[in-house]
């Protein structure tokens, strides 16, 4: 199944090959859905979903998308000065923790639910994390929309924050630590490489490597080995630009990793005139074109949270487009089959388990 979130709903689509795709009905319409995830602990489906009358909210099915339930009270304490602004990504906890949900919201905060996203609490050392004052929103506004845990490690994870970089927490978000030397802000001519206030545009942690996290920033792509103490730059060796959004990984890989390259800041499109997947299978060291059955020509731009990969043995790679359409590679990346077309703008693309 792919969950597709999109400016007028979710679709889902089915496959048995991953080949052959059935786009259903359109469900949560009316919602700007900035991302949708299928819970692996039992089968429930979340949605971070926004509506210009209802707000920023956090949606949950155990249907398959027939029915939902919204969570109520979602908000900001008003001492805080701050204004709930959007829902931006849903990540269920681990099977360790039943009942347990996070959501990254704009601008720059994270709630957790535990009791399956029926209620959320802000998380409040993020709230009033001390370096606040120094962040600054992106062009997507102030959004914490990754957020990674630790398969190991109850008490590790990560989140990223645009504009305000990695931040890492040891204590299972009781408090929080940036973690970006080495990540160029080439925005900040006077310091290009300060504590915070990059720009991070995804983050992934590796399920297979310890300690192995890569990002995809406005000022480059990156691999850290050492649970985000250093980050090389991996650029250079291949791509036509270190500026995008998406980021995918496989599971079975700790090396590879594929991205979507755009021009630049001022000009959000693929270079060269296509739809450009570039792959790594030596941990960035070089990069090549992976895009055979992608459009050529094409200029278009992907979303951040658009891009997912799933965990068979054969990984499949999926991503979707501002213009609608959906692509899917059965096979890492070797070729790609457009399993939809002209749905409404494609905000974020998973993947999860017909129920």
């Amino acid at each position: 199944m792919i969950l597709a979130g999109t400016r007028k709903g979710l679709f889902l689509l089915r496959s048995e090959d991953r080949r052959t795709w059935t786009v259903e009905e359109p469900t949560l319409e009316g919602w700007d859905v900035f991302h949708a995830v299928q819970d692996p602990r039992d089968g429930s489906l979340y949605a971070a979903a926004n509506n210009w009358v209802y707000g920023a909210t956090v949606q949950r099915s155990t249907d398959n998308g027939k029915t939902w339930t919204r969570a109520e009270g979602l908000g900001l304490p008003e001492d805080s000065g701050l204004k709930l602004e959007k829902s931006w990504h849903v990540e269920p906890g681990r099977e360790s923790e039943p009942g347990r949900v996070w959501l990254g919201a704009a601008p720059g905060v994270m709630f957790r639910s535990d009791d399956s996203g029926e209620s959320f609490e802000v998380v409040e050392s993020l709230l009033n994390e001390p370096t606040r004052e120094r962040w600054q929103p992106g062009a997507g506004g102030m959004c914490t929309h990754s957020i990674q845990l630790d398969p190991q490690d109850e008490n590790l994870m990560y989140i990223g924050i645009s504009a305000a970089g990695v931040f890492r927490s040891e204590d299972g978000g009781e408090s929080w630590t940036p973690k970006n030397k080495g990540t160029a802000a080439d925005f900040m001519p006077d310091d290009p490489f300060p504590e915070l206030g990059q720009c991070v545009h995804k983050l992934l942690l590796h399920p297979g490597q310890d300690g192995r996290l890569w990002q995809q920033n406005h000022c480059g792509v990156y691999r850290t080995d050492d649970r985000g103490e250093n980050w090389e730059r991996l650029e250079g060796n291949g791509l036509p630009s270190g500026f995008g959004f998406p980021l995918a990984l496989d599971h079975r890989r700790p090396d590879a990793a594929f991205v979507v390259p755009e021009i630049g800041a001022e000009n959000r499109v693929t270079p060269d005139g296509r739809l450009g997947v570039y792959r790594t299978e030596d941990g960035g060291k070089s990069w090549e074109l992976a895009s055979a059955g992608l459009p050529d020509p094409g200029w278009v731009s992907v979303k951040r949270e658009s891009m997912a990969s799933d965990r068979l043995d054969t990984p499949g790679t999926y991503l979707g487009t501002q213009s609608g359409s959906i692509f899917v590679s059965p096979n890492a990346g070797d070729e790609w089959i457009e399993a939809a077309g002209q749905l409404p703008e494609v905000l974020s693309v998973e993947t999860g388990e017909w129920q």
